[in-house]
């Protein structure tokens, strides 16, 4: 799960006054858009705090991903479109791997896919250039050099597991280069990592020639094609071997295969970007050159003055915040063609469990216990507070709606999210609580997640749960969740209310779920906060992992799916949709607004063009 744009944790009760004021998902179809692009001017970017990395291979953040749609090129990506509703056609292709720099996507049929499903060859365009001096090609060495770098020692991948549980040797090769810089005679620096990775090589990677790259998998994995989507998965220069992975020198020589180009770059304050020369549109299919230059400017910190800047045209789209929550109401009564309430899938927020806690006689580990929470809890409240039904979805499942694996049917029906208080109290009385039971809460002191807390403590409390908050800053809360080898001892938490998940992929993403969620782990840093640990759930996961079809990884990871609820290891709560709002000088094709991607979660700036006469 990357990070998501601050702070959308969540959109603020203020909307709820305005639910009739316009139809779900949108502001208005009409308005001044243009289907016909244009080209020149600049597009003007406000952040915050703006992009946490531009090297590719930690950059894991939504900020970064806005960014890297422009100067990095994978072999796989999504391509543009219109993304309505969920699972509307522009919904469905947004979601689906196209073919960027490889010629086409491998499959059985076109021989790209061997050896029992365990053998992807790509064949790379040729024409796609470095903006090295001269142009160069890209080659399939870059592919495996970006591989090699997520091991490095001082900014390693953002999430690996995809990769080392799947591409042969890669788990053994991560280790070693591990074991290599652990010892304090081998420093990270630039010239010891290339000459590390350059000396050795990953068993799973070739280059049979050229513009061929080759990956052989450990066991054949239906969605390996998404992970060969992730921008992790770009291609590397040799010229960045001369930097330390993710430095500030690194940041100030950042090489281009895209559109365009970084040409300045102001820590903290600035970032430019112009157009690629070396780019071509022939060898290019998902994205375009419209605007002459991109800048961004970061250090606009509130909401409020982002959009007000906004709607003045001196800036045209917002890089790293969420909507301002108080505007929403304003903006669906003036049907403004420029706000949109576009369609995302995410489990934000649930609530999770510490089986381990000894507090109140090991009451999380009963499962009677658990299943009387997750009827009483009160998520009608708890939508409101997010924002009501125009921006936030109950949900009852792991896996968020449009995906594979779904479950629509609440397995403990609760008067439509009211709550369902004579069966909590029928099912805590049967667990040995006919008195009722307290618990310790944790969850982040910020204003929307302490409301969050407070519906929930009121929701339960009829039944009998009785909730004691431990508030925390967002700083220590994570730390605090994800302390696994600590959670078994008394006095630390029994369920806590700020968690929330986005997937890196949509579709049959069961892997980007399940196995983070519910697989047996439990050490420092878990996202099993949990430590949830079953044999049945862990071979589900090992089948629907090794599964050669995605109908058949998708009926696995939702028997997974099924079965967690069951056990009630995680109350999911809402899945949030994405505000979003854009300058009048902004246009792109088939929205009057700029369309939202899900899979970068902002806008794709390298599909938009500006008004000739702004």
């Amino acid at each position: 799960m990357r990070r998501l744009p601050k702070p959308f944790a969540a959109v603020a009760v203020a909307v709820v006054a305005a639910f009739g004021l316009a139809a779900c998902g949108s502001s208005s179809s009409s308005g001044t858009s243009s289907n016909t692009p244009t080209k020149g001017g600049t597009l003007r970017l406000l952040a915050a705090s703006g992009f946490d990395h531009l090297d590719t291979v930690s950059a894991y953040y939504t900020a970064d991903y806005v960014l890297e749609r422009a100067y990095a090129r994978q072999l796989l990506t999504y391509p543009y479109a219109v993304p309505t509703t969920i699972g509307s056609p522009g919904w469905n292709k947004a979601v689906v791997p196209a073919a960027d720099m490889a010629t086409e996507i491998p499959s059985t049929s076109n021989g790209g896919i061997t050896n029992g499903g365990k053998t992807y060859t790509f064949h790379i365009r040729s024409g796609v250039d470095w903006n090295s001096s001269p142009a160069r090609q890209v080659t399939a060495s870059d592919f495996i050099r970006e591989f090699k770098a997520f091991a490095n020692p001082v900014s390693p991948v953002g999430n690996s597991l995809y990769y080392t549980a799947t591409i042969a040797g890669m788990a053994q090769y991560s280790d070693a280069e591990a074991a290599f810089f652990a010892k304090k005679s081998n420093k990270p620096t630039a010239a010891n990592i290339a000459a590390y990775q350059n000396s050795h090589p990953i068993s799973g990677l070739s280059a049979p020639d050229p513009l061929t790259l080759q990956i052989t998998l450990i066991k054949p994995a239906a969605d390996f094609l998404y992970m060969m989507a992730m921008p992790f998965a770009s291609a590397r220069p040799v010229e960045y071997d001369s930097y330390v992975p993710n430095s500030a020198e690194f940041n100030q020589h950042v090489m281009s295969d895209g559109p365009y180009q970084i040409t300045s770059n102001v820590p903290g304050k600035s970032l430019t970007m112009t157009k690629n020369p070396a780019w071509k549109q022939s060898t290019d299919p998902i994205r375009h050159q419209y605007v002459n230059q991109i800048t961004l400017t970061i250090g606009v910190s509130s909401a409020t003055t982002q959009l007000a800047d906004q709607k003045a045209g001196t800036y045209d789209l917002v890089q790293d915040t969420g909507f301002d929550p108080s505007s929403i109401p304003a903006m669906l009564a003036s049907h403004d063609p420029k706000f949109h309430i576009w369609p995302w899938s995410n489990t934000l927020p649930y609530l999770v469990f510490n089986l381990r806690s000894p507090d109140a006689k090991g009451a999380m580990a009963n499962l009677k216990v658990r299943q009387a929470i997750a009827y009483g809890i009160d998520k009608v409240t708890v939508q409101k507070i997010n924002g009501g039904p125009q921006v936030s979805q109950i949900i009852n499942s792991a896996i968020p709606p449009g995906n594979v694996g779904f479950v629509s049917k609440n397995p403990f029906p609760d008067n439509n999210g009211n709550g369902n208080i004579a069966q909590c109290k029928t099912l805590l009385s049967q667990a040995g609580y006919p008195n009722g039971v307290t618990l310790t809460a944790l969850y982040v002191n910020d204003s929307i997640n302490t409301r969050n807390f407070e519906a929930i403590q009121a929701g339960l409390k009829p039944c009998g749960v009785n909730l004691t908050g431990k508030p925390e800053p967002g700083s220590s809360f994570f730390v605090d969740l994800g302390n696994a080898p600590a959670n078994n001892k008394p006095g630390q938490w029994d369920l806590a209310t700020s968690t929330g998940w986005i997937p890196d992929w949509y579709g049959v993403n069961g892997r980007t779920i399940i196995p983070p969620f519910f697989q047996t782990s439990c050490v420092l840093n878990t996202i099993n906060y949990g430590c949830y640990s079953s044999k049945q759930m862990d071979s589900l996961i090992n089948q629907a992992e090794s599964a050669t079809s995605l109908s058949q990884a998708g009926a696995l990871w939702g028997q997974a799916n099924s079965l967690a609820l069951q056990q009630a290891i995680i109350v999911p709560l809402l899945s949030q949709q994405w505000p979003y709002y854009s300058s009048k000088r902004v246009h792109n094709a088939g929205s009057s607004g700029v369309v939202f991607l899900p899979n970068i979660g902002g806008p794709d700036i390298t599909n938009v063009w500006l008004n000739p006469t702004s």
